[in-house]
This record gives structure tokens, sequence and C-alpha cells, in this order.
């Protein structure tokens, strides 16, 4: 399980695959279970059949199914209201995230960021179905943008919004990230930055129309998407109060924005294992080395799963800190060209681990008003470690580690404090919530669902 549980109404929202749940939030009891079958013939990683939750709005509830359909659910029964295909699986299209709900719209975007696809976000109508907007990562010809995509090759450019955004309603913005592009490893047939890929993008939710974009690895050679959260944080900087924008990039940098016009701040690294750039200009843009794959297998740090990924970080306002989770990993990546097929994935070859060495996961810091982190927790453990953070106003910060287990650590200090150990690898992002007076925190660990009450 991938899922982070919604709560509302003393009632627990959850997926797995192409199932729904609801459960009484106060002991975990089966309200109801909507099921359909998983689909065959879908490529990567939409073959998993992973879910990562649902959208609500009022007495529905909205998820997306591996073969990139949207539910549209009644929360009280799980009756099935409607069912709206809006990918074509034959292009190798599926759905693995959770839809976003803005005011009366539902958006939701698909996987197959590996895959030869064409990105796009898309915005339907909250109680008919109905398609409002349809928002193309990768433009088409004459499109700003396309002259990095020559001949038909935008339409396999990937770009995909394979995880929720993130909605600001002050500024009535949503920031959605966007994958690599396609092939993964292959840049000699698609030239120049390859937009919208490695981006998040300020998007009108009424509209679909674009407001501004920032590009995190022009020109990716590397698989470094830019699917993870972008959180949103009223603070100071440098001395003045500003909108701004966080983001953890799996290519190994932090990036600060102005979330209003898209201005970019600064950058830090936060691995050592960095080799693909020396560091960020002025503009934003990576100082690349040159490293590259070749034939014969070049090492490249970060590796293939990035320095972070698509589990949740978090920000915590009384102490300026933000917390996530970065893994010190490098790669053999070998590049070996071919053509996009259907029913395949367009990677251009892969990685491997690089032999004697080993990753590891460390949890992090970052103080946004000394530009430093303030303190690392090394985990141990395999460093096949896929669990999001979350911090609370109790001053905690709640992960899972690579050893299977829940913990929770002071959030000033980094000081471990609690843990729990689930015997199960967990792939998910914790959450909170309350019922009858009651704190509880929650987290799915393998196909289990834990929940723990606060004193």
């Amino acid at each position: 399980m991938e899922v982070t549980p919604v709560v509302t109404g003393g009632l627990m929202f959850v997926t797995s695959a192409n199932d729904a749940f609801a459960l009484d939030a106060r002991t975990g009891r089966a309200v109801w279970h909507f099921s359909r079958p998983v689909s065959q013939g879908l490529v990567d990683d939409a073959s998993a059949h992973h879910n990562r939750g649902v959208g609500v709005w009022h007495s529905r509830i909205y998820m997306e199914t591996d073969n990139a359909h949207l539910l549209c659910l009644d929360a009280r029964s799980g009756n099935l209201l409607w069912d709206v295909a809006y990918a074509d699986t034959r292009k190798n299209y599926g759905a693995t995230s959770a839809p976003l709900v803005v005011k009366d719209e539902v958006l939701v975007g698909t996987s197959g960021g590996d895959d030869a696809t064409r990105g796009f976000l898309a915005a339907f109508d909250a109680l008919s179905g109905r398609l409002l907007w349809r928002f193309w990562t990768i433009p088409g010809p004459g499109e700003p943008g396309s002259s990095s995509w020559p001949g038909n090759q935008y339409l396999s450019g990937c770009g995909t919004t394979w995880m929720p955004g993130t909605y600001d309603p002050e500024l009535n913005t949503v920031y959605w990230g966007t994958s690599n592009p396609c092939p993964d490893f292959d840049g000699s047939v698609r030239p120049g930055d390859d937009l919208y890929t490695d981006c998040v993008l300020a998007l009108h939710p009424d509209t679909g129309k674009l407001k501004w974009h920032f590009q995190f690895t022009p020109h990716d050679v590397f698989d470094y998407d830019a699917a993870e959260t972008p959180v949103l944080v009223d603070d100071q900087y440098d001395g003045q109060p500003r909108k701004l924008l966080l983001e953890a990039n799996r290519n190994g940098f932090l990036y600060v924005l102005d979330r209003t016009s898209g201005q970019f701040l600064s950058a830090t690294p936060f691995v050592e294992n960095l080799n693909w750039a020396k560091g960020i200009d002025a503009r934003g843009r990576p100082l690349v080395t040159g490293f590259k794959p070749t034939a014969e297998g070049a090492r490249i740090c970060p590796g293939m799963n990035g320095a972070t990924n698509w589990y949740s970080p978090s920000f915590n306002p009384a102490t300026h800190l933000f917390y996530f989770m970065a893994l010190e990993e490098c790669n053999i990546v070998t590049l070996k060209p071919e053509k996009p097929m259907r029913g395949r994935s367009y990677y251009a070859t892969g990685a491997r681990r690089v032999p004697g060495e080993h990753g590891q996961n460390i949890l992090l810091a970052y103080n946004l008003e000394t530009r430093q982190f303030q303190w690392k927790y090394p985990q141990i453990g395999d460093q096949d470690d896929w669990a999001g953070t979350m911090t609370t106003a109790g001053g905690l910060v709640f992960f899972g580690d690579p050893a299977g287990s829940f913990e929770a650590v002071d959030g000033q200090s980094g000081k471990p404090l609690w843990h729990f150990n689930t015997g199960q690898s967990i792939h998910a992002s914790p959450m909170s919530f309350a019922v009858d007076g009651k704190q509880f925190v929650a987290v799915a660990a393998g196909s289990d669902l834990f929940a723990f009450a606060l004193p």
C-alpha cells in the first residue's frame, strides 16, 4: 500500500489497487468496500496497481484506477456514481496517484512517465464528471517550447503528472510537478530543454492556463522526475515576508521559489554524492559537469531513484524547519537507443547498482531562516525506503524508516523519541486526524494500516 488515508466526518477513506474502503476512524471497522478487478496489460508502474488515495468533495469521494479511470463514489454507501476514462491504456497510460479536489473540480494526472506517453493534467466537474480542461505538458508543433521535440517526438516525450499537486486558494493557483522526458537516458532525440518536463507548473485551476513554470533539470538524461511534493510556505525570506514554494528535488538540490512569480531564490545541495552538476546559477539553471549515460555505463550521482522521491516532505512554521528523507546512492547508468513502442517502456536502457557501494537514507531538517541543515538523522537498514514525513504543532516528526519501523523524533533536535516495528516495508506517508477529541496518527505499511492514539 502506498496510500495516505483521508479522514472526514468520522470516516477514514483508504485505497489499495482498484479498491476503496471506508473505515470507522475510531476503531478501524469496515463500513463499506468498493472493489473492481485490477487491469491486465498495463505498462511499468501502472502494472503494479499502486493507488495513493482519494479526493473528497462534500458527500463524494474520487479515486483513480490503474487504467486511468476517474471514479466518483458516494461517501456514505460506496456506490459508484460515475466513471470517466480519461486516458488510453493502449498508449501506455495508467494512473497511480490520488486526485486533487480544487473548488468544484477534480484534477487528475497519469502514470507512464517512462513509457513513451504525452503528459497532461485534466480537470473534471466534480458533480457530473464532465471534462473542463486539459493541459498538455509536452507542447505540440508551433507551441512555446516545441523546439525540443522534432517531428512526432512530442507524442512520446512523457513529462507525466503522476503525483498530486498543491493548491493555494489565496492566489488561486495550482502547483503541479512533471516527470522526466522520454526516452529517459537518450537525449539525442530530444534536443534543448525538453519543456515542460522536470518542472513545477503554476496553473490557473479555472482554465488550465499556464501562469509560470520552473524547470529543475533541463534536458534531463538521469530520470530526475520533478514529481516531488511542492510545499507552500508563508515566511520571512531575506527579511521580507514572501509566499514561498519549497521542493526537495530528485536531482539532489533543495529549491526555494517565490510562488507568486516563479522567481528562483535559492538551491542547496542536500546529498554528498552529486556529480551530474556542480551547482545552480543565479537563474536557477544547473551548472552541468558533462556526466551522462554511456553504452559502457557511467557512474551517476544521485542514482535513478533520485536523492529523494515522491514520498511526502513536511514543513513546521514553528521551527522553520523543512523535513524530508534523502537517499545517498549512485548508479551505473547505461545508454542503448531505442524507438517508442506500445506496450513497452521507453528508458533507452537502464541503471544498476555500483558494485561495492550501498545506499543510505538520511532524515534531514533544513532551516529556512539560516539556509542550513539543522540536523541529520542517518538511517540503518535496507535503503529501499519510500516513507514520507509528517510534522505536528506539538513539535514532533513522524516517518517510516528503512528497517520497517514507524518513528517519532523531536522536530527541533532530531532526537529519537519513539518507534514501532511494523514488520513490513513502509512505502507510504503518515497522516494525523482527530475523532471525538482524541488525536490519532496513521500510516500504511505493507498491506496493513496502523493507527496510534496519542495520550
